[in-house]
């Protein structure tokens, strides 16, 4: 929200005041508190009819310190809050030096200096400034017209400095000169409204800024004040988090150790899923069609999903088979798995009135009311449809109870569609800020769905198909870009979208390959095969048509092929991703800044990606197969037809649709898997560990096979000896191949050498 106009003057009907003057400093060991008046004081009697600020400062974990801007602090707080993991006590230590009053925690020092005016200033551990919210920075205002009370602060950019993250957006990658209103909304993926908000920034100068609120925020990115960030709540109270690096991925991993790392999800979700579609007539002849089809084609699929038809029309969700299309669903379900698939099903947070369940719910109370204490109600998407209260936990019971009598039938996964609609015009069972619900919704939604997987399957077992998330979402993956057009245009905007959910602490992304809205031209569908199966994970979904791969022509089918064998082969490297993203909140998919944020070239790209990393992936935006990629400093091999290539360069390319540039970074060991045809084989059956040496004399590397959880199945250490690499095999004495990239191979066990050139 704007609240300036242009740099001299203040919005028609709007008083901003200032934190101007320290007039107070209290100091703990651990924190402190100040206290600032919103003009100069010159003589005592201008501390009568006058406001004082009040900003604690504090550090929940080393590496980050929060800021607490308060004007009136006797407003009730309802909630809903992000749960954080702070340490307990708090972190950090508290100096003073006459004026001057530090706190530091890690390799982070929060400055007020009292006798400057009010002003926060960051430092690295260097004592560089990283950022600083300085004269005009921390204020509250107040509008004439909806009477509302603001609380906002302002950190400065650096020249130069780039923004990106606050969630799944689709606008321009690098958010500076945007407005962005982190408020949950069902707009597709071609505007500025996103299922996924997220109040978090990621900085290319090495820091993060999160705000503590689940609510509407508005940040205003270099568009009010293009020298800084200025975000703002409707509240009395605004709490923000600075969050050391110096890395990107330092950043990363203190963010989503506050806010939660995302579950790794099983290695069978990793494989193709396949989707009956959304408004297409199936049953069970067209499903088994679909699944015969891929199989007679020599196209591996892992999970079928049924989309929202599976149940009868006007009563989604009533978690029930529509008997006249699917008499038999247990049995449809043991026939599926006996195929070797996995069974996902569409649900929503939304019960129809025509729903049998909406009585029982609205009998139990487990439907959000009205303030008259009516059951909130409306037309849009089913007809009379309410809104499960999942800040209920009897609601949230019988909410899992209806999902695990799909589970004992067969279901193994739900797509959580929704979950963005969320009215403010209603009272929460416990008693929950309306406001502060609207985006916090999903978060309870996909918590209680993912929680009811993981007692049910086992840790490790869990996966979702969700659309919509907020701060903390990341712990339940995995999430999807959402309704997107079969188009280019729509290709690359859903690609943006997913590296700034990426830098958004969320590790697991996918996107609906060939796009959800309309019906693609066999181009598109084949470009967005390859992009789609080299994405964390895969699904081919529609809105109004097929997208089995013969509809779109022969050759559809041979890329489809392709590349889920690729993937597949992939799978002990990917999963090896993985796990690293459960562990340290790293994503798979990651912006080039991630992997090389010293080079000022990776900072703006958004058609590019480093799947894991080692693995460089430009999808093709065109039917003509030309492509821009850039390529960071050192030698890149083609993974598929061994080119290589010296970096830091650009390079114009043009691919075939069976390829695309997919680019191995120097010095890389990639294990691949002997077994292509399942995502969840053993990768330990005959892997082959690609070899991309430097051309160092010491050159040394080492791998890890994670095992089905993710954790180290056997270490695979690779060192150069004269005109030889050796590769020593600890934690397995089963055989393995080592290919040199455009060299030798030999197998064996324990240890294998290899000549090199």
């Amino acid at each position: 929200m704007k609240f300036t106009d242009g740099f001299w003057r203040i919005r028609d009907g709007v008083q901003i005041s200032y934190a101007t003057e320290v007039r107070d400093v209290r100091a703990e060991s651990k924190r402190f508190t100040s206290y600032a008046s919103t003009k100069k004081v010159t003589r005592r009697g201008d501390t009568l009819n006058a406001p004082l600020v009040t900003v604690d400062c504090f550090s929940p974990a080393e590496g980050v310190v929060g800021v607490r801007v308060t004007h009136h602090a006797g407003k009730r707080r309802p909630g809903p809050d992000f749960a954080l993991a702070a340490e307990a006590g708090g972190a950090g230590e508290v100096r003073r030096d006459g004026a001057v009053t530090e706190l530091t925690s890690g390799p982070l020092t929060l400055r007020l200096d009292a006798d400057s005016g009010f002003g926060l200033t960051f430092l690295d551990a260097r004592g560089r400034e990283l950022t600083r919210s300085g004269a005009k920075g921390t204020a509250y205002a107040t509008t004439t017209a909806e009477g509302a009370h603001h609380v906002l602060s302002r950190l400065s950019l650096g020249v130069g400095e780039h923004v990106y993250g606050l969630g799944e957006r689709f606008t321009p990658f690098v958010k500076n000169g945007q407005t962005v209103d982190v408020w949950q909304a069902d707009g597709g993926t071609s505007s500025e409204q996103a299922y996924k908000n997220v109040p978090f920034y990621l900085s290319s100068r090495g820091y993060g800024v999160f705000v503590n609120h689940p609510g509407a925020v508005s940040f205003e990115i270099g568009s009010e004040s293009v020298g800084q960030v200025q975000f703002s709540v409707e509240d009395q109270t605004l709490e923000y988090y600075v969050i050391a690096g110096p890395t990107p991925k330092d950043v990363l991993g203190r963010y989503t150790a506050l806010t939660g790392r995302p579950a790794l999800p099983p290695a069978w979700s990793f494989g193709l899923w396949l989707s009956t579609s959304f408004t297409t007539s199936y049953d069970e002849a067209t499903v088994t069609s679909f699944v015969d089809g891929m199989a007679e084609r020599g196209i591996p699929l892992s999970v079928f999903h049924f989309d929202c038809f599976w149940m009868r029309e006007y009563q989604w969700c009533d978690f029930r088979w529509d008997p006249e299309v699917f008499p038999d669903p247990e049995g449809m379900l043991a026939r599926l798995k006996d195929k070797g698939l996995r069974v996902s099903v569409w649900i929503n947070p939304y019960i129809a009135q025509k729903s049998p369940l909406f009585d029982e719910a609205a009998a139990l109370g487990h439907l959000v009311r009205r303030p008259d204490g009516d059951v909130w109600q409306w037309d849009l998407w089913q007809a009379g449809m309410g809104l499960v209260d999942f800040t209920s936990p009897d609601a949230r019971a019988w909410f899992q109870s209806k999902l695990k009598a799909l589970l004992d039938q067969g279901v193994d996964c739900f797509k959580t569609d929704f979950g963005e609609r969320i009215p403010t015009d209603v009272v929460w069972h416990d008693g929950s800020d309306p406001a502060r619900m609207h985006n916090y919704y999903t978060h309870l939604y996909n918590r209680t769905v993912f929680e009811l997987l993981e007692k049910e399957r086992g840790q490790g077992e869990a996966v979702l198909f969700a659309r919509s998330a907020t701060a903390g979402g990341q712990q339940y993956p995995v999430h999807w870009g959402g309704d997107c057009w079969s188009s280019f245009e729509a290709m690359a905007e859903s690609l943006r979208g997913g590296l700034s959910l990426s830098l958004s602490g969320f590790g697991f992304w996918s996107h609906d390959i060939g796009g959800f809205e309309g019906t693609p031209d066999p181009e598109v569908f084949k470009r967005w095969l390859a992009f789609g199966l080299l994405s964390s994970h895969s699904r081919l979904h529609g809105s109004t048509s097929y997208r089995v791969p013969w509809e779109f022509g022969d050759e559809a089918v041979d890329v489809a092929r392709q590349f889920t064998l690729l993937k597949h082969r992939l799978m002990p490297y990917l999963y090896g991703a993985a796990a690293e993203a459960h562990r340290t909140g790293v994503p798979m998919m990651r912006p080039m800044l991630l992997e090389f944020p010293a080079d000022p070239a990776c900072r703006p790209l958004d058609r590019q990606y480093m799947l894991g990393p080692d693995l460089l992936v430009a999808p093709v935006f065109g039917a003509d197969g030309d492509v821009e990629v850039y390529l960071p400093e050192g030698t890149w091999t083609h993974l598929l037809s061994g080119e290589r290539v010296t970096g830091p360069c650009w390079r114009t390319e043009r691919h075939g649709y069976d390829s695309l540039p997919l680019y191995v970074r120097e010095g890389a060991v990639l294990p691949l898997a002997g077994d292509e045809s399942r995502p969840d084989g053993d990768w330990l059956e005959a892997p082959v560990l690609l070899v991309h040496p430097s051309g160092a004399s010491d050159y040394a590397a080492e791998v890890t096979v994670p095992d089905a959880a993710g954790l180290p199945a056997a270490t695979f250490h690779v060192r150069r000896d004269g005109d030889a690499l050796r590769v020593t095999a600890s934690g397995t004495d089963r055989p393995f191949t080592v290919r040199v990239q455009g060299g030798a191979e030999a197998s064996g066990s324990g240890e294998v050498s290899v000549p090199v050139s």
